[in-house]
Order: structure tokens, then sequence, then C-alpha cells
């Protein structure tokens, strides 16, 4: 089971430890000992280069290696000296699918685990506590090799969900948008599945009818592969992939291992996968929050909105911090007398995103059944997706112009 509970992040600059690869090195810290990980964790977020930090995630455990090799990261730290046998095999599926680096640390110093690291394909084999420079030293080593050899890699099953802090969010809206960038501009397989059962508005949003949906899916999880999966999408024109949800009001199996298995299933078939989760908050009972790469919060400036997302990143949020990126949806400064530093306050954290106001935009989507086109909130989704898949989607001069309204906010 795949655990997160902390991160800090930062894009990067040319050269350094992290090397020239346009932003932050995205690194996976991963350790049963849940003082000794964030003591790890800490020490690679300090590693700053150019005032920019590589974005860390820090996990537990790992049950399904593959599951965490498909996340894309550039590196993963794994302590090998407390759950051997499964730090190894981890070790070895991320060698073996050549999209990672794994770099191994101990405690111990015992010459056979050495060994075995270094025959399941380790590089670098690391004594904790660590040294001065010995971290910046093996990064260094990894992205010179990283720059020497050709890059094949190729992001595969990386994941989102999107969810929100009360009904009425947006949450539909920015997840389908989402996706649609994603496809269109990546022009990788991308996958919107609507968890918000029974009655979710993926379909309806983007104009499309399906004969099956993500009922068929879970109940007959048992016997889903990638084949069984394909034939009960539906494809959009914008080349969007969509599982949606049944669209009428039925008698749904409790989430749990299905739900667990189609999001497994959908990141071992799609480049991209997009998870509309609604508000239904008994999914964090299910591994959805584990598997995916990035959970995006979908909140409003008002008492009701802020006062939830409190409750939710200090709840059930929580174990998952590391994932959680949040975005202020229908914002308009100072709205309702709230300032930047209350709702930082309410939120425990700057937002990373801000979709603004447009009524009408919004109206016309919902009216036509046809995503977002020009617009202010379609340009900052789409910047959000060209961040989410390490992209950069291109803009029209035009577009530029309006662009500085958008963005991250200060802080990310």
């Amino acid at each position: 089971m795949i655990s997160p509970d902390l991160t800090e992040s930062g894009n990067n600059g040319a050269g350094g430890a992290f090397g020239d690869r346009g932003r932050g090195m995205s690194i996976a810290v991963v350790d049963p000992d849940f003082t000794r990980r964030s003591v790890v964790a800490g020490i690679v977020c300090a590693l700053q280069n150019n005032g920019a930090a590589p974005r860390v995630t820090t996990l537990s455990d790992v049950g399904n290696p593959q599951m965490l090799a498909n996340q894309g990261f550039d590196v993963v730290l794994i302590a090998v000296d407390k759950e051997k046998e499964v730090a190894l095999k981890t070790v070895e599926t991320l060698c073996h699918a050549g999209t990672t680096t794994p770099m191994a640390y101990s405690q111990s110093t015992e010459d056979d685990l050495l060994i075995r690291c270094m025959r399941a394909g380790v590089r670098e084999f690391l004594m904790y506590p660590f040294a001065e420079g010995v971290l910046e030293e093996a990064f260094s080593r990894n992205s010179s090799r990283v720059q020497l050899a050709p890059d094949k890699r190729k992001v595969i099953g990386k994941s989102f969900v999107f969810v929100g802090a009360k009904g009425g969010s947006g949450v539909t809206t920015a997840a389908c948008n989402f996706a649609v960038s994603l496809a269109q501009e990546s022009r990788r397989s991308t996958l919107l599945i609507d968890l918000d059962l029974p009655l979710g508005d993926a379909a309806l949003c983007l104009g499309i009818s399906s004969e099956y949906s993500t009922l068929e899916a879970l109940r007959e999880a048992e016997r889903l592969d990638s084949t069984f999966l394909s034939k009960l999408l539906t494809k959009h024109k914008s080349g969007l992939h969509v599982l949606p949800a049944p669209g009428r009001y039925l008698r749904l199996p409790p989430p749990g291992e299905a739900v667990d298995h189609l999001v497994s299933v959908a990141c071992k078939s799609f480049d991209y996968v997009v998870v509309d989760a609604g508000s239904r908050w008994e999914l964090t009972d299910t591994r959805l929050f584990d598997i995916v790469s990035t959970v995006f919060l979908v909140t409003q400036v008002g008492v009701a909105e802020l006062r939830n997302s409190n409750r939710l990143i200090t709840g059930c949020l929580q174990p998952y911090a590391s994932k959680v990126e949040i975005v202020l949806n229908r914002y308009t400064a100072e709205m309702f007398g709230i300032d930047d530093s209350a709702i930082e306050s309410a939120l425990t954290r700057p937002a990373q995103w801000r979709i603004p106001n447009d009524y009408p935009a919004v109206r016309r989507m919902q009216n036509t059944a046809e995503p977002l086109k020009e617009s202010n909130i379609q340009r900052a989704i789409k910047k959000m997706a060209a961040s989410a898949s390490s992209g950069v989607f291109e803009e029209t001069p035009e577009k530029k112009k309006k662009f500085n309204f958008l963005g991250l906010a200060s802080g990310t």
C-alpha cells in the first residue's frame, strides 16, 4: 500500500545537484520508519538550487512496486534495512521499468545487504545518517548519468483525483476541462473516470452518451483488465476517453477493492488518468488517494467552503498531504472581504491554483455541452494541466497578455 504523508515542492533552475531539467526533480522517499522518513524528506527538500527545491513525496511502504514505477518519479530514495525483501523487490521493479533511478539507504552495514542491492540494480547505496554533502553528490552523479544517456522515459499511468470541499464547488467542470487539456495538449492517451456516483455529470458536461458506465467496471472488477476496460469507454472528440457515471440512481456496490482495481488497471492502460470524485469523501477508505499522483482539492472562497477545507486538510486528507494541491475555484480577490492571509490561515497553507470567476463561460459550457473555449478559466486550467504533466503547453501571443492574471499563488 502506498501511504504518502509529507511534501515540499518547488521548481528548479538549470544545473546543480538536480541537473538541467527545466524544473525541480520529482523524488519519492520510501521508509516505514516515520521519524527517519520525515528527516530524510526534510534533508532532500533543503537541497535548494537557484532558490528552488525538488518536489518530494514520502511513502510509508509499497505493496505494489509497479504502481510506484508508474508514478513518474525521477528518483526513489528507499530504505532497505527495515522490510528488506519488499524493498529489494521494489528496487528490481524500478530498475526493470527504466523510468526511475532507485537510491538505497540503510543504517545497517551488512555486506550481504549491499551486495543484494547492487545485484538488484542500485547505483547509489548511502549510509544513514547521511554525512554532509553525500546526497548532493549522489544527485549530481545521477544527473550526469541522465544527461549522458538518451532520455527514453515516458510518463505511464500518472493519475489525478479532483475532490470538492463542498457540493457545488465546481469539481466536475475543473476535472473535465483539465482532462481535455491533457488529452489535447500532451497528445498522450488520457482517461477520465467519473466516480461521483451515482449521478455524476462528466458525460453531461462533455456532451457524450455511453452504453456503459463506472457501474459495469465496479460490478465486474474481478474480470476487469485493459481489454475489458476499453470496451466500456466512450471517446470524446478531443481524444479524451471517458468512463462516465451511470447517470441514474442505482444501488451501487460499496467502494473498496473494486475502485482500487479499476484505477490500477486504468493506470496501466493510459498515460494519464483523471478521476472526478465529486465530494465523495468515503473514497478515502479505498486506496484511490494512495494510488493517484496528485489530489486537487477544489474549494471556493466562502466561510462554509474554507471551514470544510480546513477540516479535510487536517483530517482525512492529512495522510495525503504530500499530494494535495488546493484549487480556489470562482476566485475573485478579497471576495466577501476575505483576503489572501485569511484564506491561507484557513487552509493552513497557500493555495497552488486560482481559477477566476467567469459565470458566462461556465454557463455557456453547460448549455452547449462543450469544453471551455477561450476564457480565463480555460487558461488557468490549461496551466494546471501543463504543470501536472511536466509539460509546457503553447499559448498564442494574445493569450499571453492575459496569462499573468492567473497561475500559481505566492509561495508555490
